[in-house]
């Protein structure tokens, strides 16, 4: 997601805060106003010439209930990515390059030699040809016949076409039989556990030997191998039944495994070998981990948003605090000197003031609490690997609210009980 091309995005930035600046001098101004300038010059001011405590009391709620909404967001936005991010994906993605070969009979001419080629380097570990990644938004997808059945299977099978090098480039692990012998064409089958289990078959050892017929026998032949499941799609989607097979024609990806430490020289023989074969086609590569994280782009940048109105909303709202907390100490003034008088200790003073604002966010949470589990539960619907929404996330939000809390009011609240109460009785 590009936040500079969505322009409904940018105009909510742009409004938001403007409309929050409005609204927020809207209320002072029309009960200054409204004020006599005796009053004002001789700081004579009460709750009900400021339009009484409750509307203050309501517009903290308010604030603070939007505050925990967007820390609930925050919180279960950064959960999930960094879920998403420590998922085993059931196949290796450290330091492997995927370098697009042409699309046309040039491309798949010259595979052969670039294998030797790059394999002559000591900075290359392995290499692999194959029609895409593990995880790429391109792929084949087709419904299939099953050990001579006459009818087609009522699921369709992702098919991943790619050389017999492929399993340990990735680190797939087989769970019964072995790879594909080099083919150019069409010949054995390789399938996941996904598809083992789809089947109806419980042992893997089960399905070797059955065979596989894709569009009435235009590519047909027998599995050979069973491997654990990996997911070659994002983590908003299920796993899914996959069948690998050698298919030399439609290779249009090279996949480089770097040895640690080598990436760089590597990378630069690459670009040269590259450049050197296919001098008319563009050359680019990408690291396969940077592929994935592009697959979560638009929740990454979600996350980000999430953090600033976060915020935003956490200063605004002890803005807010600290203006009751002042404005109230500045009304118990007197009640405050007589508690002093007749003993009252520090301690019960600073709690005078600070149960009032617990009960407060006590409120605002109970109204964002539920608020934030629906939409962040409708959010999580959207991946099939996902996080739970435990209560640990909301104890999270409510903590961090009173800290913010004690810490705004901590100031305003030991200064008005260690206050002298001669004083403040005598100003009285």
């Amino acid at each position: 997601m590009n936040v500079a091309s969505n322009h409904s995005l940018v105009l909510f930035i742009l409004v938001v805060p403007i409309a929050v600046s409005l609204l927020s001098g809207l209320y002072p101004a029309i009960i200054l106003s409204k004020l006599s300038p005796l009053n004002a010059l001789q700081n004579k001011l009460n709750s009900k010439m400021l339009g009484g405590i409750n509307l203050r009391r309501v517009l903290v709620i308010v604030q603070f209930a939007i505050a925990q909404l967007l820390i609930i967001f925050m919180l279960v936005a950064i959960m999930q990515m960094d879920y998403i991010k420590n998922f085993p994906l059931g196949f290796n993605s450290a330091s492997i390059i995927n370098v697009p070969t042409p699309p046309d009979s040039s491309g798949v001419s010259k595979i052969d030699y670039l294998r030797a080629r790059l394999l002559q380097n000591p900075g290359i570990e392995r290499v692999s040809f194959s029609y895409a990644a593990p995880v790429s938004e391109y792929g084949w997808s087709s419904e299939f016949r099953f050990d001579h059945s006459l009818k087609e299977t009522d699921f369709s099978a992702n098919l991943k076409w790619a050389d017999e090098n492929y399993f340990k480039t990735y680190g797939l692990q087989f769970l019964a039989g072995r790879p594909f012998y080099p083919n150019d064409t069409v010949k054995e089958f390789v399938v996941n556990e996904s598809l083992v289990h789809k089947l109806g078959i419980k042992n893997p050892r089960d399905a070797i030997g059955k065979q596989i017929n894709f569009w009435d026998g235009v590519k047909t032949g027998n599995i050979v191998g069973v491997i654990k499941d990996f997911n070659c799609n994002s983590l908003r989607v299920p796993m899914t039944p996959v069948i690998l097979s050698t298919w030399k024609d439609v290779y249009r990806m090279s996949n480089i495994k770097l040895k640690p430490g080598s990436e760089k020289t590597a990378l630069e023989f690459v670009g040269k070998l590259w450049k050197q074969t296919y001098p008319d086609y563009v050359y680019q590569y990408q690291f396969l981990e940077d592929g994935i994280a592009d697959n979560y782009k638009q929740e990454q940048q979600l996350s980000q948003l999430y953090k600033i109105f976060a915020g935003i909303a956490i200063f605004i709202s002890c803005l807010g605090l600290f203006g009751l907390i002042s404005f109230m100490a500045t009304q118990r003034t007197k009640e405050v000197g007589i508690r002093k008088v007749l003993g009252a200790s520090v301690h019960h003073i600073i709690y005078l003031f600070s149960k009032e604002f617990i009960f407060l966010l006590i409120v605002a949470f109970l109204i964002a609490g539920p608020i934030a589990w629906y939409f962040m539960h409708q959010w999580l619907n959207n991946f099939a690997y996902k996080i739970s929404l435990g209560a640990g996330i909301f104890l999270i939000a409510i903590l961090l609210s009173f800290l913010l809390a004690w810490l705004t009011i901590g100031v305003q609240a030991i200064k008005a009980a260690i206050a002298n109460p001669v004083e403040s009785l005598r100003n009285e």
